[in-house]
């Protein structure tokens, strides 16, 4: 298993959860916290604070573990958007390219979405794009480029019956291209647990 992968397990295994629906996490196996002493440490009550503290915590890990500092950016600019904030912030993040990528199906996980963008494998309205926090618009076409098309990771994922393509995205899995419809509301997205981005909301509004 690559150090990546250990990485993103042990976020499973810390929030109690296996977050990304995957097959594979260990934590179906192990339902306790990484570390010697996970095993023998319950999973106490939370107060109120801690309730809101992980439920940030699992929609920042969620999205391939953003840092504080970019997911407060995201929550600040959803405060200032119309609406209610809590949708707002899950649009927001559900705009950003490397998630885009994810819910294409034609990587396996969020991280190797990052990747095959940092790598500068994907096209935006036809032009290259290498910033996974890129905000993806309603009505943009976004393409892997020929050379992604072939790789082992994308043929594989593309024919994985693990993941759907949820509705707000207009893919043709052929082509490996798809259209942002829209931002979707927190029903419409294919989360494999629970999310409440309120609590989030709450925790920030202290």
């Amino acid at each position: 298993m690559s150090k990546r992968s250990n990485v993103k397990y042990k976020i499973s295994r810390h929030l109690g959860v296996n977050l990304w629906g995957r097959a594979k996490d260990p934590i179906n196996r192990r339902a306790y916290g990484p570390g010697q002493h996970g095993s023998a440490n319950t999973r106490k009550k939370l107060s109120d604070y801690g309730t809101q503290l992980r439920e940030k915590q699992k929609l920042k890990a969620y999205y391939g573990n953003i840092t504080e500092k970019q997911f407060y950016k995201i929550y600040v600019e959803a405060v200032r958007q119309k609406g209610d904030t809590s949708e707002n912030l899950l649009g927001l993040l559900e705009s950003r390219l490397d998630a885009v990528i994810y819910r294409m199906c034609v990587v396996p996980t969020v991280f190797a979405a990052r990747q095959l963008v940092n790598h500068g494998h994907v096209k935006v309205n036809g032009k290259r794009v290498n910033i996974p926090s890129y905000n993806v618009k309603e009505g943009d076409v976004i393409e892997l480029r020929e050379k992604a098309k072939q790789m082992a990771l994308v043929l594989e994922a593309v024919q994985s019956p693990e993941r759907d393509v949820p509705e707000y995205i207009e893919m043709d899995s052929k082509a490996m291209r798809a259209t942002f419809a829209r931002k979707p509301k927190l029903m419409d997205i294919p989360y494999p647990v629970k999310m409440e981005p309120n609590l989030v909301v709450e925790f920030y509004s202290r």
